[in-house]
């Protein structure tokens, strides 16, 4: 079974470093990273900034290790830390995603 796990990140350089650690640690196979404009509330206020989304694709069973690795490297008192299970897709594409991550 897999898993697509959504984090978000105040900048391109912490996005970047946390997908690259992910993928060089075989947590994850893949980190997809795109800009977002975020608004939400933190402390009782109201906030908006420029952020990062990664989506990361990996196994189901090293779901609560990524979760544990990222907020290790993360610099957000509480990061945005998600994930979803893949119900179906491309057999050979879950197949690259079982290989890539150990």
């Amino acid at each position: 079974m897999f898993s697509i796990i959504y984090i978000t990140a105040g900048s391109l350089d912490e996005a970047k470093s946390i997908g690259r650690t992910l993928v060089e640690e075989r947590l994850a196979a893949c980190a997809n990273i795109f800009p977002i404009n975020s608004i939400f509330r933190w402390k009782d206020n109201i906030e908006e900034a420029e952020e990062f989304g990664i989506i990361v694709k990996t196994k189901t069973d090293r779901v609560k290790d990524v979760e544990k690795r990222v907020k290790q490297l993360h610099s957000y008192e509480v990061p945005c830390i998600v994930s979803f299970k893949i119900g179906s897709g491309l057999e050979d594409y879950l197949k690259w995603i079982g290989e890539s991550v150990s």
